[in-house]
């Protein structure tokens, strides 16, 4: 037996049975045991549950925080004749009493000698402040206030469907595999070695020769002749708006936990970045909030320093095989997404067209000057390029390469001189696990070992190479950075920045600080089909309509079937009624819902149809028909709006280890779907997203694969907002 707290609040129970059987068997669930839960052992005097979905049934009730020990059972009855019980095998059920607690068993009733009936339960229980109860009992109350947008109840839910005899409640076949359509060509389901997704090298297409830019060839010269002394530019250089870089000799780094499983953040003493810009785990255990649509672009004009600031090089530093690229390719895909002009220059995609993919080891020997020399000319060369982008109106350059030698970063900064700000992201990885599986992969990917027949002699080449990288590396300590140290593990990590300051830098490190390479799935679908999808209706809130219910329950069974050895993983929805309605059935998962994840705000035209639109408000249907993603509903959003409140939402999925079901709204999820798959903005409001569909995303080390599941086709398909 357990007994109950004795102080700190209230207790709320929630008990969930469920049994596709039961229906079609003409059997009610019942709750019977001690006071106060029940009040009594007599079976004729136990509760009804409440039929909560087609197979699902629950009682739920608030405790006080004081009361005996409580045990309970369940017992069916007949719904012609509730005389007759058939009380659940085995002991009774004690009631845990802890916070937060969510107990899975099953229940097996007897039917008669030779039949048996198994069922799922679910026993929840959670400990409420006064303060929550009121808050529900308000919450509760209003929900049945009729509607103010449309004279309608909120809360609808239509029961009566009935199902085939001894069938799935979802009517899902168990092979998932069926349901499986073809993607459309955006992420697609096979591996692609990121570095050929990067820029095409310009200064190397049509002419194959190297830059004849003056300056350029007069700093490779120096660099070459060893004019250049290794500190004679990062001792000497002065930040964009004047001001000398501080000397790094000596410095301290102050370590902050960010708890179990999480990067620690180091900060040197000298640094000058906000804080509002890093929101640590520390600071409070939820999510991050989830803000109003704020204009981030003049955000920005104000925290920018000078115009030049406004051009920023994020140069990569660090050993092969320690997921440079992959960090490059994340970064662009995050920056591009939040309106950012942001272009990838991979140096080894340069190396590749000018010098061939078959290089061997001894190429990158640091005392091969003939190769030192042609690498040195190629990096100058995609330095060249992005600088020429930038002066055309790009914004952030993304230079990815070793750059593991103060000679070669030197080299960047004095082209950058004067023209951007450039910040080096070194990554670092002690794991000798993941660098193994690391340098496999990199071995089975890259061009360079595409002619290689032998597997093994190109991973033995291939180490033999990074041991000549590791007799010249030079951990960066110039300039401003952010170190990533063994932040890829999936144990936690650091984090160490210096010199970094500004609204984008930061935006920067909070992305990198939540950045991990755990493979896990997320799973994107609408919500079921609603009233307001039948009716042709923009926004609203209203319930399911029977499709919808139908689809809410194969969604469930969906999520059961492919999540089942995933336990950890959670059911994301917004605040309205159709995505909780389309997560009820889902039982076994934590649900979190997000007002970032409602709809976009229509403003004056929520609950309009667009010929309504277009009839009352002309001008209005014009401006959305030219163009889609900037215009803004009167007194609502526009797409950019949504994109910008759902940064919250991508950094916590980027966090996240375990998998994720985010159930929400289509243009909600065009967002969304457009960050995993780097599409462009403009085309954001044109991405397909079904009714009915789940899109399923897998994130790790290979990068991003997509795969569609069609569980039915929408009675009422609708193109929607």
């Amino acid at each position: 037996m357990a007994t109950a707290a004795s102080s700190g609040g209230h207790q709320y129970v929630s008990v969930k049975l469920e049994s596709p059987r039961l229906a079609a068997l003409d059997l009610a669930p019942h709750l019977f045991g001690s006071h106060p839960i029940a009040g009594s052992w007599d079976p004729s005097k136990a509760l009804p549950m409440e039929r909560a979905a087609d197979a699902i049934w629950e009682l739920s009730c608030v405790l006080p925080s004081r009361h005996e020990t409580m045990d309970f059972k369940l017992v069916l009855k007949q719904k012609a004749d509730s005389s007759q019980c058939i009380v659940e095998e085995g002991p009774n059920r004690p009631l845990g009493c802890g916070s937060n607690e969510v107990e899975m068993t099953d229940a097996v009733f007897k039917l008669n000698e030779k039949d048996a009936l198994e069922c799922k339960v679910w026993v929840e229980t959670e400990m409420l402040s006064p303060f929550d109860l009121a808050a529900s009992w308000k919450a509760h109350q209003e929900n049945f206030q009729p509607s103010r947008v449309r004279g309608t109840y909120d809360v609808v839910m239509d029961v009566t469907e009935s199902r085939p005899k001894n069938d799935f409640a979802s009517g899902l076949e168990l092979d998932l595999e069926k349901y499986v359509v073809p993607t459309t060509p955006n992420m697609g389901s096979g591996v692609v070695y990121a570095a050929n997704l990067t820029e095409n090298p310009r200064s190397l297409l049509n002419t194959g020769m190297s830059s004849n830019n003056d300056t350029t060839m007069g700093i490779l010269h120096n660099l070459v002749k060893g004019d250049a002394s290794p500190d004679h530019y990062a001792n000497t250089k002065k930040d964009v708006d004047g001001r000398h870089a501080p000397q790094q000799e000596g410095q301290r780094v102050v370590l902050v936990d960010r708890g179990v499983g999480s990067p620690r953040f180091a900060r040197p003493n000298n640094e000058t970045i906000s804080t509002s810009n890093i929101k640590q785990d520390s600071e409070g255990k939820g999510m991050p909030a989830a803000e109003g649509a704020v204009a981030a672009a003049a955000v920005a004009d104000q925290m920018y320093g000078p115009k030049e600031d406004r051009k920023l090089v994020i140069v990569l530093v660090g050993l092969p095989a320690r997921g440079k690229t992959f960090t490059a390719a994340k970064l662009t895909r995050y920056l591009r997404w939040l309106g950012h002009e942001t272009k990838h220059f991979n140096v080894g995609k340069y190396r590749r067209l000018k010098h061939g993919t078959n290089q061997t080891a001894d190429f990158f020997r640091g005392d091969n000057k003939e190769g030192v020399e042609a690498r040195n000319e190629v990096a100058a060369l995609a330095m060249e390029d992005m600088l020429s982008w930038m002066e055309e109106g790009g914004q952030v350059g993304i230079c990815d390469a070793t750059n593991s030698t103060r000679n070669r970063r030197n080299m960047l900064m004095k082209m950058a001189e004067g023209k951007c700000k450039i910040i080096f992201v070194e990554t670092i990885c002690n794991d000798q696990d993941v660098l193994e599986r690391n340098i496999r992969l990199k071995v089975q990917q890259s061009p360079d070992y595409a002619e290689q027949t032998d597997f093994e002699a190109g991973v033995r080449d291939f180490k033999e190479r990074l041991a000549y990288y590791e007799k010249v590396y030079e951990p960066v300590e110039e300039g401003s950075y952010i170190k990533m140290i063994d932040m890829v593990s999936g144990n936690g990590g650091q984090l160490q920045i210096n010199n970094i300051s500004g609204y984008l830098p930061g935006r920067i490190v909070f992305f990198l600080v939540n950045c991990h390479l755990t493979p896990r799935p997320i799973l994107l679908t609408r919500h079921g089909e609603s009233l307001d999808n039948v009716g042709g209706r923009i926004g609203g809130d209203s319930s399911l309509s029977e499709a919808g219910q139908i689809y809410s329950r194969k969604l469930a069974s969906f999520v059961e079937k492919r999540l089942k050895s995933e336990r950890t993983a959670s059911i994301w929805t917004s605040t309205l009624q159709r995505t909780i309605l389309t997560a009820h059935p889902i039982i076994g998962f934590p649900k979190i819902q997000w007002r970032a994840l409602d709809e976009i705000n229509a403003g004056v035209c929520d609950g309009m149809t667009y010929d309504e639109v277009k009839k009352n408000k002309p001008e209005d249907y014009e401006s959305r028909r030219k163009d889609k993603l900037r215009y803004r509903y009167p007194r609502g959003e526009s797409y950019l709006d949504v994109i910008q409140r759902l940064e919250p939402v991508i950094i916590e999925l980027e966090r996240q280890r375990s998998p994720v079901v985010v159930i929400a709204h289509q243009a909600v999820l065009r967002s969304l779907y457009a960050y995993f798959a780097d599409k462009p903005l403009e085309e954001v409001p044109k991405i397909e997203i079904p009714l009915h569909t789940i899109i399923e995303i897998k994130m790790g080390v290979t990068g991003v694969e997509e795969k569609r599941y069609k569980l039915m086709d929408a009675v009422n398909p609708t193109a929607g907002i």
